[in-house]
Protein backbone atom coordinates (compact mmCIF):
# COMPACT_ATOMS: atom_id res chain seq x y z
CA UNK A 1 0.00 0.00 0.00
CA UNK A 2 1.34 3.52 -1.31
CA UNK A 3 1.51 6.69 0.75
CA UNK A 4 -0.77 8.12 -1.64
CA UNK A 5 -3.24 5.04 -0.48
CA UNK A 6 -2.59 5.91 3.24
CA UNK A 7 -3.81 9.47 2.11
CA UNK A 8 -6.80 8.87 0.37
CA UNK A 9 -7.81 6.50 3.32
CA UNK A 10 -7.22 9.47 5.71
CA UNK A 11 -9.09 11.80 4.04
CA UNK A 12 -12.20 8.92 3.31
CA UNK A 13 -12.30 8.65 7.33
CA UNK A 14 -12.55 12.13 7.34
CA UNK A 15 -15.24 12.45 5.22
CA UNK A 16 -17.12 9.63 6.96
CA UNK A 17 -16.41 11.21 10.07
CA UNK A 18 -18.06 14.17 9.18
CA UNK A 19 -21.37 12.56 7.50
CA UNK A 20 -21.77 10.19 10.49
CA UNK A 21 -20.95 12.08 13.11
CA UNK A 22 -18.19 11.45 16.23
CA UNK A 23 -20.43 9.42 17.93
CA UNK A 24 -21.53 7.08 15.26
CA UNK A 25 -17.81 7.24 13.71
CA UNK A 26 -16.28 6.17 17.01
CA UNK A 27 -18.50 3.07 17.78
CA UNK A 28 -18.28 1.37 14.64
CA UNK A 29 -15.48 2.70 12.37
CA UNK A 30 -12.37 3.81 14.80
CA UNK A 31 -10.93 0.09 14.44
CA UNK A 32 -11.62 0.03 11.10
CA UNK A 33 -8.11 -0.31 8.84
CA UNK A 34 -7.07 -0.59 5.16
CA UNK A 35 -5.45 -3.07 4.08
CA UNK A 36 -5.01 -2.78 0.30
CA UNK A 37 -6.71 -0.97 -2.67
CA UNK A 38 -5.76 -2.81 -6.03
CA UNK A 39 -7.82 -2.26 -9.15
CA UNK A 40 -10.49 -0.57 -8.01
CA UNK A 41 -11.14 -2.85 -4.58
CA UNK A 42 -10.73 -1.74 -1.57
CA UNK A 43 -9.90 -4.58 1.12
CA UNK A 44 -11.03 -2.81 4.96
CA UNK A 45 -10.70 -4.76 7.92
CA UNK A 46 -12.46 -4.78 11.30
CA UNK A 47 -11.60 -6.47 14.70
CA UNK A 48 -15.05 -8.54 15.07
CA UNK A 49 -17.15 -10.18 13.13
CA UNK A 50 -19.82 -8.54 14.55
CA UNK A 51 -18.40 -5.53 13.50
CA UNK A 52 -17.85 -6.48 9.86
CA UNK A 53 -21.90 -7.93 9.88
CA UNK A 54 -23.08 -4.57 11.21
CA UNK A 55 -21.30 -2.43 8.68
CA UNK A 56 -21.95 -4.00 5.53
CA UNK A 57 -25.56 -4.25 6.39
CA UNK A 58 -25.66 -0.32 7.38
CA UNK A 59 -23.28 1.37 5.91
CA UNK A 60 -21.44 0.03 3.07
CA UNK A 61 -23.00 1.81 0.56
CA UNK A 62 -22.05 5.19 2.68
CA UNK A 63 -18.83 3.54 3.09
CA UNK A 64 -18.32 3.36 -0.68
CA UNK A 65 -19.84 6.58 -1.51
CA UNK A 66 -16.58 7.94 0.30
CA UNK A 67 -14.45 6.35 -1.28
CA UNK A 68 -15.48 7.68 -4.86
CA UNK A 69 -15.83 10.40 -3.95
CA UNK A 70 -11.67 10.45 -2.76
CA UNK A 71 -11.17 7.97 -6.07
CA UNK A 72 -14.12 7.45 -8.72
CA UNK A 73 -11.96 4.28 -9.68
CA UNK A 74 -12.95 2.57 -6.86
CA UNK A 75 -16.06 0.22 -7.58
CA UNK A 76 -16.11 -2.22 -4.90
CA UNK A 77 -15.36 -2.44 -1.12
CA UNK A 78 -14.29 -5.72 0.52
CA UNK A 79 -14.77 -5.85 4.51
CA UNK A 80 -12.68 -8.75 6.54
CA UNK A 81 -12.07 -9.54 10.03
CA UNK A 82 -8.61 -9.20 11.27
CA UNK A 83 -7.39 -12.39 12.92
CA UNK A 84 -5.86 -12.50 16.39
CA UNK A 85 -2.72 -14.60 16.94
CA UNK A 86 -3.51 -17.32 19.65
CA UNK A 87 -0.59 -18.35 22.06
CA UNK A 88 -0.67 -22.19 23.31
CA UNK A 89 1.13 -20.54 27.01
CA UNK A 90 -0.66 -17.42 28.12
CA UNK A 91 2.37 -17.16 30.70
CA UNK A 92 5.14 -16.67 27.68
CA UNK A 93 5.80 -13.37 26.92
CA UNK A 94 5.31 -12.43 23.09
CA UNK A 95 7.24 -12.58 20.93
CA UNK A 96 9.26 -9.46 19.49
CA UNK A 97 7.15 -7.82 16.33
CA UNK A 98 7.84 -4.65 15.17
CA UNK A 99 5.08 -2.72 17.10
CA UNK A 100 4.63 -1.21 20.67
CA UNK A 101 1.50 -2.35 22.92
CA UNK A 102 -1.75 -0.87 22.35
CA UNK A 103 -3.22 0.26 25.23
CA UNK A 104 -7.00 -0.62 24.27
CA UNK A 105 -5.64 -3.27 21.79
CA UNK A 106 -8.93 -4.66 19.95
CA UNK A 107 -6.74 -7.62 18.58
CA UNK A 108 -6.53 -10.00 21.50
CA UNK A 109 -2.89 -12.20 21.26
CA UNK A 110 -3.58 -14.23 24.37
CA UNK A 111 -6.31 -16.98 25.16
CA UNK A 112 -8.52 -16.81 28.26
CA UNK A 113 -7.47 -18.44 31.45
CA UNK A 114 -10.73 -18.31 32.26
CA UNK A 115 -11.80 -22.13 32.73
CA UNK A 116 -15.06 -23.40 31.08
CA UNK A 117 -17.26 -25.85 31.31
CA UNK A 118 -18.83 -27.96 28.20
CA UNK A 119 -22.37 -27.93 27.52
CA UNK A 120 -22.70 -30.01 24.74
CA UNK A 121 -19.91 -31.86 21.83
CA UNK A 122 -23.24 -29.88 19.93
CA UNK A 123 -22.98 -26.51 20.91
CA UNK A 124 -19.30 -25.19 20.41
CA UNK A 125 -20.72 -21.54 19.97
CA UNK A 126 -22.32 -21.75 23.48
CA UNK A 127 -18.62 -23.95 24.78
CA UNK A 128 -16.88 -21.15 23.53
CA UNK A 129 -18.24 -18.18 24.71
CA UNK A 130 -17.79 -19.34 28.24
CA UNK A 131 -14.10 -19.71 27.45
CA UNK A 132 -14.16 -16.03 27.45
CA UNK A 133 -13.20 -13.74 24.69
CA UNK A 134 -9.26 -13.90 23.81
CA UNK A 135 -7.02 -11.76 25.96
CA UNK A 136 -3.70 -9.78 25.48
CA UNK A 137 -1.07 -10.57 28.30
CA UNK A 138 0.03 -7.10 28.07
CA UNK A 139 -2.85 -5.34 29.28
CA UNK A 140 -2.04 -5.63 33.20
CA UNK A 141 -2.09 -3.18 35.87
CA UNK A 142 1.45 -2.89 35.88
CA UNK A 143 1.29 -1.96 32.08
CA UNK A 144 -1.31 0.68 32.85
CA UNK A 145 -0.19 4.54 33.39
CA UNK A 146 -2.24 6.25 35.50
CA UNK A 147 -2.96 10.12 35.48
CA UNK A 148 -5.62 12.50 36.74
CA UNK A 149 -8.30 11.74 33.91
CA UNK A 150 -7.92 7.41 34.99
CA UNK A 151 -6.89 7.60 38.93
CA UNK A 152 -10.63 6.89 39.79
CA UNK A 153 -11.31 4.05 37.33
CA UNK A 154 -8.07 2.08 37.67
CA UNK A 155 -8.46 2.10 41.85
CA UNK A 156 -11.71 0.75 41.43
CA UNK A 157 -10.60 -1.52 39.09
CA UNK A 158 -7.84 -2.95 41.37
CA UNK A 159 -10.34 -2.87 44.34
CA UNK A 160 -12.56 -5.20 42.30
CA UNK A 161 -9.69 -7.38 41.39
CA UNK A 162 -8.01 -8.15 45.01
CA UNK A 163 -11.34 -8.82 46.91
CA UNK A 164 -11.48 -12.16 47.55
CA UNK A 165 -14.32 -14.99 47.80
CA UNK A 166 -16.63 -14.11 50.53
CA UNK A 167 -15.74 -10.52 50.91
CA UNK A 168 -18.53 -7.85 50.63
CA UNK A 169 -19.20 -6.61 47.21
CA UNK A 170 -18.26 -2.45 47.30
CA UNK A 171 -19.62 -1.00 43.62
CA UNK A 172 -21.12 -3.87 42.23
CA UNK A 173 -21.79 -3.62 38.91
CA UNK A 174 -18.47 -1.52 38.31
CA UNK A 175 -19.22 0.43 35.09
CA UNK A 176 -16.16 2.40 32.86
CA UNK A 177 -17.27 4.53 30.23
CA UNK A 178 -15.08 6.33 28.19
CA UNK A 179 -14.11 7.44 24.03
CA UNK A 180 -12.27 4.90 21.94
CA UNK A 181 -8.56 4.42 23.05
CA UNK A 182 -8.34 5.60 26.41
CA UNK A 183 -8.05 2.74 28.31
CA UNK A 184 -11.41 0.84 29.18
CA UNK A 185 -10.64 -2.62 27.74
CA UNK A 186 -7.14 -2.51 29.08
CA UNK A 187 -8.49 -1.86 32.80
CA UNK A 188 -11.03 -4.91 32.18
CA UNK A 189 -8.44 -7.30 31.05
CA UNK A 190 -6.26 -6.12 34.02
CA UNK A 191 -8.93 -7.47 36.03
CA UNK A 192 -9.28 -10.51 34.23
CA UNK A 193 -5.77 -11.64 34.59
CA UNK A 194 -4.88 -10.53 38.12
CA UNK A 195 -8.55 -12.16 39.61
CA UNK A 196 -7.67 -15.33 37.65
CA UNK A 197 -3.73 -14.91 38.84
CA UNK A 198 -5.33 -15.21 42.74
CA UNK A 199 -7.25 -18.01 42.03
CA UNK A 200 -10.21 -17.03 44.48
CA UNK A 201 -12.66 -16.65 42.16
CA UNK A 202 -13.86 -17.62 38.73
CA UNK A 203 -13.13 -13.84 36.47
CA UNK A 204 -15.13 -14.45 32.56
CA UNK A 205 -13.71 -11.72 30.46
CA UNK A 206 -16.46 -11.54 27.63
CA UNK A 207 -16.91 -8.92 24.61
CA UNK A 208 -20.58 -8.13 23.98
CA UNK A 209 -20.20 -9.52 20.42
CA UNK A 210 -19.11 -13.11 22.34
CA UNK A 211 -22.33 -12.77 24.86
CA UNK A 212 -24.11 -12.44 22.22
CA UNK A 213 -22.56 -15.20 19.85
CA UNK A 214 -22.76 -17.57 22.73
CA UNK A 215 -26.34 -17.37 23.91
CA UNK A 216 -27.87 -17.20 20.25
CA UNK A 217 -25.77 -20.71 19.61
CA UNK A 218 -27.24 -21.55 23.16
CA UNK A 219 -30.72 -21.06 21.52
CA UNK A 220 -30.07 -22.75 18.21
CA UNK A 221 -28.54 -25.68 19.83
CA UNK A 222 -31.68 -25.99 22.90
CA UNK A 223 -28.87 -25.76 25.85
CA UNK A 224 -29.80 -21.84 27.09
CA UNK A 225 -30.51 -23.13 30.20
CA UNK A 226 -27.32 -24.73 30.64
CA UNK A 227 -25.67 -21.74 29.15
CA UNK A 228 -27.76 -19.19 31.41
CA UNK A 229 -26.71 -21.44 34.68
CA UNK A 230 -23.13 -21.57 33.42
CA UNK A 231 -22.85 -18.25 33.59
CA UNK A 232 -24.57 -17.18 36.81
CA UNK A 233 -21.94 -19.13 38.23
CA UNK A 234 -19.51 -17.11 37.47
CA UNK A 235 -17.63 -15.26 40.04
CA UNK A 236 -16.77 -12.41 38.49
CA UNK A 237 -18.14 -11.60 35.24
CA UNK A 238 -16.34 -8.83 32.43
CA UNK A 239 -18.26 -7.60 29.88
CA UNK A 240 -16.36 -4.81 27.31
CA UNK A 241 -18.22 -2.96 24.56
CA UNK A 242 -21.62 -2.60 26.34
CA UNK A 243 -23.10 -0.55 23.65
CA UNK A 244 -22.20 -2.99 21.39
CA UNK A 245 -25.30 -5.33 22.54
CA UNK A 246 -28.04 -6.06 19.84
CA UNK A 247 -31.46 -8.03 20.20
CA UNK A 248 -34.56 -8.06 22.52
CA UNK A 249 -33.98 -11.72 23.54
CA UNK A 250 -30.07 -10.91 23.89
CA UNK A 251 -30.52 -8.06 25.78
CA UNK A 252 -33.69 -9.51 28.04
CA UNK A 253 -31.32 -12.38 29.02
CA UNK A 254 -28.73 -10.27 29.94
CA UNK A 255 -30.47 -8.29 32.55
CA UNK A 256 -31.69 -12.02 33.69
CA UNK A 257 -28.03 -12.79 34.08
CA UNK A 258 -27.10 -9.08 35.56
CA UNK A 259 -29.77 -9.23 38.14
CA UNK A 260 -29.29 -12.83 38.98
CA UNK A 261 -25.42 -12.30 39.54
CA UNK A 262 -25.93 -9.14 41.35
CA UNK A 263 -28.92 -10.44 43.47
CA UNK A 264 -26.16 -13.44 44.58
CA UNK A 265 -23.06 -11.29 45.09
CA UNK A 266 -21.19 -11.63 42.19
CA UNK A 267 -19.32 -9.05 40.64
CA UNK A 268 -20.50 -7.42 37.44
CA UNK A 269 -17.59 -5.52 35.19
CA UNK A 270 -18.59 -3.63 32.41
CA UNK A 271 -17.29 -1.03 30.23
CA UNK A 272 -18.80 1.19 27.20
CA UNK A 273 -18.26 4.51 25.43
CA UNK A 274 -21.21 6.07 26.90
CA UNK A 275 -22.73 6.20 30.29
CA UNK A 276 -25.51 3.89 31.18
CA UNK A 277 -28.43 6.95 30.69
CA UNK A 278 -27.08 7.03 26.73
CA UNK A 279 -27.87 3.27 26.10
CA UNK A 280 -30.52 3.99 23.95
CA UNK A 281 -30.88 0.59 22.76
CA UNK A 282 -31.26 -0.51 25.99
CA UNK A 283 -34.49 -1.30 28.33
CA UNK A 284 -34.67 0.94 30.84
CA UNK A 285 -34.40 -1.58 33.52
CA UNK A 286 -31.21 -2.57 32.26
CA UNK A 287 -30.06 1.30 32.44
CA UNK A 288 -31.19 1.87 35.92
CA UNK A 289 -29.64 -1.51 37.18
CA UNK A 290 -26.59 -0.62 35.76
CA UNK A 291 -26.38 3.25 36.74
CA UNK A 292 -27.46 1.96 40.43
CA UNK A 293 -23.79 0.81 40.81
CA UNK A 294 -20.38 2.88 40.38
CA UNK A 295 -20.15 4.47 37.29
CA UNK A 296 -16.55 6.07 36.47
CA UNK A 297 -15.76 7.88 33.03
CA UNK A 298 -12.36 7.76 32.18
CA UNK A 299 -11.69 11.60 30.80
CA UNK A 300 -9.14 12.49 27.74
CA UNK A 301 -5.34 11.77 28.24
CA UNK A 302 -4.09 15.19 29.28
CA UNK A 303 -1.04 16.01 27.88
CA UNK A 304 1.49 15.21 30.85
CA UNK A 305 -0.25 11.56 30.93
CA UNK A 306 0.24 11.29 26.73
CA UNK A 307 3.81 11.79 27.60
CA UNK A 308 4.16 9.30 30.89
CA UNK A 309 2.32 6.71 28.61
CA UNK A 310 4.78 7.52 25.44
CA UNK A 311 7.69 7.27 27.67
CA UNK A 312 6.36 3.87 29.03
CA UNK A 313 5.62 2.44 25.47
CA UNK A 314 9.30 3.56 24.47
CA UNK A 315 10.50 1.24 27.48
CA UNK A 316 8.15 -1.83 26.38
CA UNK A 317 9.73 -1.36 23.20
CA UNK A 318 13.40 -1.79 23.85
CA UNK A 319 12.52 -4.92 25.64
CA UNK A 320 12.45 -6.21 21.87
CA UNK A 321 14.56 -3.32 19.99
CA UNK A 322 17.57 -2.31 22.75
CA UNK A 323 18.98 0.39 20.14
CA UNK A 324 15.31 1.86 19.55
CA UNK A 325 15.69 5.74 21.16
CA UNK A 326 13.14 8.77 21.28
CA UNK A 327 14.74 11.61 22.53
CA UNK A 328 12.51 13.36 25.22
CA UNK A 329 12.01 16.66 22.40
CA UNK A 330 10.25 14.20 20.02
CA UNK A 331 8.05 12.49 22.84
CA UNK A 332 7.22 16.29 24.10
CA UNK A 333 6.20 16.79 20.57
CA UNK A 334 3.94 13.59 20.28
CA UNK A 335 2.42 13.83 23.27
CA UNK A 336 1.44 17.60 23.11
CA UNK A 337 0.32 17.27 18.89
CA UNK A 338 -1.37 14.18 19.24
CA UNK A 339 -3.82 14.40 21.27
CA UNK A 340 -6.67 12.46 20.32
CA UNK A 341 -6.63 9.16 22.09
CA UNK A 342 -3.89 6.60 23.10
CA UNK A 343 -4.47 4.51 20.20
CA UNK A 344 -3.20 7.63 18.11
CA UNK A 345 -0.24 7.65 20.35
CA UNK A 346 0.72 3.47 19.78
CA UNK A 347 0.59 4.61 15.91
CA UNK A 348 2.44 7.19 16.22
CA UNK A 349 5.72 5.32 18.03
CA UNK A 350 4.67 2.24 15.85
CA UNK A 351 6.07 4.63 13.09
CA UNK A 352 9.10 5.93 14.39
CA UNK A 353 10.17 2.57 15.29
CA UNK A 354 9.19 1.24 12.06
CA UNK A 355 11.10 3.90 10.22
CA UNK A 356 13.95 3.75 12.70
CA UNK A 357 14.30 -0.26 12.42
CA UNK A 358 13.81 -0.34 8.25
CA UNK A 359 16.24 2.42 7.26
CA UNK A 360 18.57 2.48 10.30
CA UNK A 361 17.48 6.27 10.78
CA UNK A 362 18.06 7.92 14.25
CA UNK A 363 14.71 9.26 16.02
CA UNK A 364 14.49 13.31 15.23
CA UNK A 365 12.01 16.23 15.53
CA UNK A 366 12.08 16.56 11.89
CA UNK A 367 11.14 12.69 11.12
CA UNK A 368 8.76 12.63 13.82
CA UNK A 369 6.84 15.71 12.16
CA UNK A 370 6.89 14.50 8.98
CA UNK A 371 5.86 10.66 9.92
CA UNK A 372 2.75 11.85 12.65
CA UNK A 373 1.62 14.74 10.70
CA UNK A 374 -2.13 12.98 9.83
CA UNK A 375 -1.95 11.87 13.71
CA UNK A 376 -2.33 15.53 14.60
CA UNK A 377 -6.01 16.49 14.33
CA UNK A 378 -8.31 19.56 15.11
CA UNK A 379 -9.46 20.21 18.48
CA UNK A 380 -12.77 19.08 18.79
CA UNK A 381 -15.36 20.57 20.62
CA UNK A 382 -16.24 18.96 24.11
CA UNK A 383 -19.13 16.29 23.96
CA UNK A 384 -22.00 18.18 25.78
CA UNK A 385 -24.28 16.05 27.87
CA UNK A 386 -28.24 16.70 28.15
CA UNK A 387 -27.49 16.72 32.20
CA UNK A 388 -25.01 19.48 31.47
CA UNK A 389 -27.41 21.73 29.30
CA UNK A 390 -30.61 21.12 32.32
CA UNK A 391 -27.97 22.27 34.97
CA UNK A 392 -26.91 25.58 33.34
CA UNK A 393 -30.12 26.29 31.87
CA UNK A 394 -31.33 26.04 35.26
CA UNK A 395 -29.10 27.86 36.46
CA UNK A 396 -29.52 30.41 34.57
CA UNK A 397 -32.98 31.21 34.54
CA UNK A 398 -33.16 30.20 38.73
CA UNK A 399 -35.27 27.51 38.69
CA UNK A 400 -34.73 23.45 39.38
CA UNK A 401 -33.63 20.60 37.41
CA UNK A 402 -36.61 19.42 38.59
CA UNK A 403 -38.86 21.91 37.57
CA UNK A 404 -37.66 21.79 34.03
CA UNK A 405 -38.27 17.45 33.96
CA UNK A 406 -42.05 18.44 36.09
CA UNK A 407 -45.18 19.02 34.06
CA UNK A 408 -45.19 22.19 35.03
CA UNK A 409 -46.99 24.65 32.87
CA UNK A 410 -46.34 28.15 34.29
CA UNK A 411 -44.34 31.25 32.21
CA UNK A 412 -41.25 30.85 34.33
CA UNK A 413 -40.74 27.50 34.24
CA UNK A 414 -42.39 26.74 30.43
CA UNK A 415 -39.18 29.13 28.43
CA UNK A 416 -36.67 27.56 30.13
CA UNK A 417 -37.38 24.19 29.45
CA UNK A 418 -38.04 25.08 25.53
CA UNK A 419 -34.74 26.86 25.45
CA UNK A 420 -33.05 23.57 27.43
CA UNK A 421 -34.72 21.41 24.64
CA UNK A 422 -33.53 23.20 22.03
CA UNK A 423 -29.82 23.26 23.28
CA UNK A 424 -30.06 20.05 23.65
CA UNK A 425 -31.22 19.37 19.78
CA UNK A 426 -28.19 21.81 18.56
CA UNK A 427 -25.28 20.38 20.75
CA UNK A 428 -26.10 17.13 21.16
CA UNK A 429 -26.45 13.84 19.11
CA UNK A 430 -29.28 12.67 20.98
CA UNK A 431 -32.79 12.01 18.51
CA UNK A 432 -35.90 13.73 19.40
CA UNK A 433 -37.09 10.71 21.28
CA UNK A 434 -34.35 10.42 23.38
CA UNK A 435 -34.21 14.08 24.33
CA UNK A 436 -38.40 14.05 24.88
CA UNK A 437 -37.82 11.02 27.47
CA UNK A 438 -34.80 13.17 29.36
CA UNK A 439 -37.21 15.42 30.05
CA UNK A 440 -39.81 13.73 31.91
CA UNK A 441 -40.67 11.55 29.33
CA UNK A 442 -42.57 14.00 27.03
CA UNK A 443 -43.53 13.12 23.47
CA UNK A 444 -40.93 13.77 20.45
CA UNK A 445 -43.95 16.23 18.48
CA UNK A 446 -43.23 18.36 22.48
CA UNK A 447 -39.57 18.40 21.87
CA UNK A 448 -40.11 19.76 18.16
CA UNK A 449 -42.61 22.65 18.96
CA UNK A 450 -40.01 23.82 21.89
CA UNK A 451 -37.10 23.51 19.32
CA UNK A 452 -39.10 25.47 16.22
CA UNK A 453 -40.67 27.74 18.80
CA UNK A 454 -37.17 29.20 20.49
CA UNK A 455 -35.49 29.10 16.75
CA UNK A 456 -38.58 31.32 15.37
CA UNK A 457 -37.98 33.68 18.62
CA UNK A 458 -33.94 34.36 18.59
CA UNK A 459 -34.25 35.66 14.99
CA UNK A 460 -36.54 38.45 16.33
CA UNK A 461 -35.50 38.72 20.02
CA UNK A 462 -31.91 39.79 20.71
CA UNK A 463 -31.85 39.40 24.35
CA UNK A 464 -32.80 35.84 23.76
CA UNK A 465 -29.93 34.91 21.14
CA UNK A 466 -27.19 37.10 23.40
CA UNK A 467 -28.72 34.30 26.47
CA UNK A 468 -28.42 30.96 24.24
CA UNK A 469 -25.36 32.43 23.33
CA UNK A 470 -23.57 32.50 26.67
CA UNK A 471 -25.41 29.20 27.22
CA UNK A 472 -23.30 26.98 24.17
CA UNK A 473 -20.08 28.91 25.81
CA UNK A 474 -20.76 27.75 28.97
CA UNK A 475 -21.40 24.75 27.81
CA UNK A 476 -18.35 24.23 25.27
CA UNK A 477 -15.94 25.75 27.81
CA UNK A 478 -16.83 23.96 31.05
CA UNK A 479 -14.09 21.13 32.54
Amino acid sequence: MTNADQESWVRVKARLRAEVGDDVFSSWFARMDMESLDEGAVRLSVPTRFLKSWIQSHYAERVLACWQAEQEAVGRIELIVRSAVIKTTVQAKPKAELTVTAADNAGRVASSTAASRPMSAGDPGAHEALGGSPLDARLTFDSFVVGRSNTLAQAAAKQVASARQGDPVMFNPLYIHAGVGLGKTHLLQAITWAGNAAGERKVLYLTAEKFMYGFVSALRTQTALAFKEALRGIGVLVIDDLQFLQGKSTQAEFCHTLNALIDAGRQVVIASDRPPSELESLDDRVRSRLAGGLVVEMGALGEELRFEILKARVQAARSHHPSFDVPLPVLSYIAKTVTHNGRDLEGALNRLLAHNKLTGQSVTLEMAEREVRDLIRPQEPKRVKIEDIQRVVARQYNVSRSDLLSSRRTANVVRPRQVAMYLAKTLTLRSLPEIGRRFGGRDHTTVLHAVRKIEGLVGNDMALAEEIETLKRQLQEQG
